[in-house]
């Protein structure tokens, strides 16, 4: 029997070699089905609001619903934006609402409305017939809610990032934009940088050939800034929740490149973390409390690919010392670019122009362009948008100015009667991240298949060449 059995053992571990080794040669392989999230069927009688127009506003009527640390910065912008009024402020703090309306009073404009006190104090500030848009900067755990009810009430919708957390989240959102036919916006301002839109309006007129490669991140050591968040929210965010929790600073300009739902569409991802060091030690540094279960890792890296074949990394790092980067990296056929840690570009010299420098001979394949020829590019291929704003949003500011941009953009499209430079699945593609990153970390880091959130639409228009241009 000792025999027999050992025999058998012997069969079985030479059965597991041969069937290991047969499998890297490619002599048995198995395709291995990512995990599935379940699409739920759009509602009878809506239909999606892909390039989606509303009838123009000649003036754009605003509540601000959430004046903590982004909403008043917001607040000063659109006093500096023509074709505004401000009607309504609103926080659950009386003394947010007064700091507001100190704003409005330094620039020469009426008071607004005030709402505050209450946990739904909100709710009335979207009930009102007053207002045409409702421009959200609260905590991440209440800006679908409010999002869906503004809506709901017939108000167009600006939402701070991360818009929604969760893929309930995200279908209520597009679900409710698609039946009031009412615009759902997330406010992502990178996706207005300077480096970021000039390398955009590059890939676009086909500098770097065919884009296959894209990266992203969010990468910025938060150590001085959690006192900053009302309530300790977001640590306790990252302390309940694991998986890249903050993607959209990183995917955003990253699946705009890639023709994101305009041609393409995000199929599968994998994620992975490190153990969670910082954060637990953090909160012990401050409060004595020995967390064991915080689930949050230090370091999340998502691994994103597309149904044309490309491919995108996504990296989340709020807890280690480290220089502040959003990576933005393009790797394509015939260029390179990058935004971290310095600004570059590297082409083939057959794809810079002679009125860009006449004298290829010191460009190279291998190597970044000279400064003065990067300086060429970018003023070449300076985009439309930033031609007209880039002087008054530098003296507004917001991050550079890239905040009065975004907020301009929005405006103008609204007053126009044309569809927004971000829409609805936009926002969902790029906060899906956060549950699905999850799902895939907890399951060995399986691969996760991607929901099509235009259900259907993602190749209805042709390129991103049609965005910013109105």
């Amino acid at each position: 029997m000792r025999k027999l059995l050992s025999t058998l053992l012997i069969g079985l571990t030479l059965l597991t070699y041969q069937t290991g080794y047969a499998q890297k040669q490619g002599k048995a392989t198995a395709k291995v089905a990512p995990i599935t999230v379940k699409t739920p069927a759009r509602p009878a009688g809506q239909k999606d609001v892909i390039d989606l127009v509303t009838p123009k506003l000649e003036t754009v009527r605003v509540g601000f619903i959430g004046l903590g640390m982004r909403g008043p910065g917001a607040v000063a912008r659109f006093t500096k934006i023509p074709g505004t009024q401000i009607v309504a402020l609103c926080d659950l703090r009386p003394e947010c609402v007064d700091k507001s309306q100190q704003i409005l009073k330094k620039a020469g404009l009426p008071e607004a409305a005030a709402y505050s006190g209450t946990e739904d104090a909100w709710k009335k500030l979207c009930d009102r017939d007053d207002i045409d848009l409702v421009y959200i900067a609260t905590d991440w755990k209440h800006h679908a809610e409010m999002g869906v009810y503004a809506m709901e009430h017939g108000k167009h919708v600006a939402i701070e990032v991360p818009a929604a957390m969760t893929l309930d989240e995200i279908w209520k959102l597009i679900n409710t934009s698609e039946k009031t036919r009412k615009h759902c916006m997330q406010l992502e301002n990178c996706v207005y940088d300077f480096f970021e839109l000039t390398t955009l309006n590059m890939a676009q007129q086909g500098i770097f050939g065919e884009v296959l490669h894209v990266e992203g991140a969010y990468i910025h050591n938060l150590e001085e800034f959690w006192p900053s968040y009302w309530n300790n929210w977001r640590m306790d965010y990252n302390r309940k929740h694991r998986g890249d929790v903050y993607a959209t600073h990183g995917i955003g300009p990253a699946c705009q490149l890639l023709d994101i739902h305009r041609g393409d569409r995000l199929k599968t991802l994998v994620a992975m973390d490190t153990k969670a060091v910082n954060g637990p030690a953090y909160i012990k540094s401050k409060t004595g409390e020995v967390v064991k279960d915080f689930q949050n890792g230090d370091q999340t890296s998502t691994l994103i690919r597309t149904e044309n074949g490309k491919t995108m990394l996504i990296q989340h790092n709020v807890m280690t010392p480290r220089p502040y980067s959003r990576m933005y990296q393009l790797t394509g056929t015939d260029g390179y670019a990058s935004k971290y840690p310095i600004e570059e570009y590297c082409l083939r010299p057959s794809q810079v122009a002679s009125d860009v420098t006449p004298d290829h001979e010191k460009l190279n394949a291998h190597g970044s362009v000279p400064e003065e020829v990067k300086k060429a590019l970018m003023d070449k291929y300076k985009h439309p948008i930033h031609r007209e704003l880039e002087e008054t949003a530098k003296k507004v500011g917001g991050h550079g100015g890239m905040d009065y941009i975004m907020d301009y953009r929005l405006v103008y499209c609204l007053r126009n009667g044309l569809p927004l430079d971000m829409d609805v699945y936009d926002l969902a593609e790029w906060c899906s991240m956060a549950e699905l990153t999850r799902i895939s970390i907890e399951n060995n880091s399986a691969a996760v298949a991607i929901p099509d959130f235009t259900r259907g639409g993602w190749n209805k228009v042709k390129g991103y060449k049609h965005a910013f241009a109105n």
